[in-house]
């Protein structure tokens, strides 16, 4: 039969995850599983929290509203907005993936730009909806790009949108809150959307975090949002979009239907607790805390066992859930732990890049010394 390529490869994240399984299953070896983009210093404990949710109920057993549930809604309004948003702003999607498939789909655009280093998925999603995409060094020097460029155009301005992910996936390094919203209010004043991509955030901050009212503010600006990160939820498969242009969430709702009729009930259900009754709140906190304590314990280690591609890291500091090292993807595989080489998330193929790898440092800090004594040993 016919078919419409869309010339994107699958994702090479998820072939490295399959080859590192079937090498555990053919040694018997455990092989610490760097290359995920999941938080695995602990699972969030959900114990109290299911035994809040009444699996009988209507909600859960018929199909859910199709931008989400109304009280999950609000509730995010308060959580991220501190109530100064409304729910018609804000649409339940499955998962951050799809919530940015979702904005592509959607707005009218001539090019997308991400950082230098960045998601595959990015790259990928804009080929498969037919989108041009490219890259700027940092976010500095493409405000300027991008005031060069309005300057030179007379007619038919070029139409633009920018992804920003912060902390950055892969490096993990994060930007100065108020040089990065400075940044973004001078774009969106030159019509770029600014699409705010940041799922690994409120793993760091809580509800006191002011950055979601601030960017509330703005016109040309769309977030996307996931809980895979926050709360431990990657199996869930459950997210969120805000805007407040109402062409595009009128254009978003008729989508969500066709595409996907209601996000599963349990998902939202499950969410809504953990973010308003005191039994949720309790375990994201509790899974954050011990989340990020590990985290930061794993990029010491790192940063003083000489292991950080330090290039990366000269004017910022390595906070998110992922780091780059300067070890090739092949040695640290010889050493049982997965990573991802860092070719993946760049259009730089220099031999300096091929020599680094992305890892997920959100595991258990014992484990992860353990795995990386040897490596510290040679090094």
């Amino acid at each position: 039969m016919e078919i419409n390529k869309s010339g994107a490869t699958f994702s090479s994240i998820v072939g490295i995850g399959a080859k590192i399984k079937k090498m555990m299953e053919e040694t018997g070896e455990e092989y610490l599983f760097l290359n995920r983009g999941i938080n695995a210093v602990c699972s969030i404990n959900l114990t109290e929290v299911i035994r809040l949710i009444d699996f009988n109920s209507a909600g859960i057993q018929v199909y859910p509203p199709n931008k989400g549930l109304p009280e999950l809604r609000e509730a995010i309004n308060q959580e991220y907005f501190d109530g100064k948003s409304h729910v018609d702003n804000i649409a339940i999607v499955p998962g951050g993936m799809s919530a940015i498939d979702s904005v592509v789909q959607i707005l009218d655009l001539d090019i997308v730009y991400f950082s230098k280093y960045f998601w595959g998925s990015y790259q990928k999603l804009c080929m498969i909806r037919g989108v041009e995409s490219s890259t700027f060094e940092n976010l500095k020097s493409f405000v300027q790009t991008v005031k060069d460029l309005r300057k030179s155009e007379t007619t038919n301005p070029k139409k633009i949108a920018v992804l920003l992910c912060d902390p950055n996936n892969p490096v993990g390094n994060k930007l100065d809150d108020v040089e990065m919203l400075n940044h973004i209010k001078v774009l969106t004043e030159m019509d770029v959307i600014v699409i705010f991509d940041s799922p690994y955030r409120r793993l760091f901050y809580d509800s006191n975090d002011i950055l979601y009212q601030e960017l509330l503010q703005l016109k040309n600006l769309i977030i996307t949002e996931s809980f895979s990160k926050t709360m431990g939820l990657s199996g869930q498969r459950i997210g969120f979009i805000h805007s407040t242009d109402k062409a595009f969430n009128d254009e978003l709702n008729v989508r969500l239907l066709y595409a996907f009729n209601g996000v599963n009930a349990f998902a939202q259900e499950l969410v809504l607790k953990l973010l308003t009754s005191p039994e949720g709140k309790k375990a994201v906190s509790d899974f954050k805390k011990k989340t990020v304590e590990d985290v930061t314990k794993n990029i010491q280690y790192l940063n003083k066992n000489n292991l950080l591609f330090n290039k990366l890291y000269e004017h910022t500091k390595p906070v998110g859930i992922f780091t780059v090292v300067n070890i090739t993807e092949d040695e640290l595989l010889k050493n049982k732990i997965g990573s991802v080489g860092m070719v993946y998330f760049t259009n730089d193929k220099t031999e300096e890049i091929r020599a680094t790898s992305r890892i997920c440092v959100s595991v258990p800090h014992e484990k992860f010394k353990l795995f990386f004594y040897k490596i510290r040993s040679v090094k």
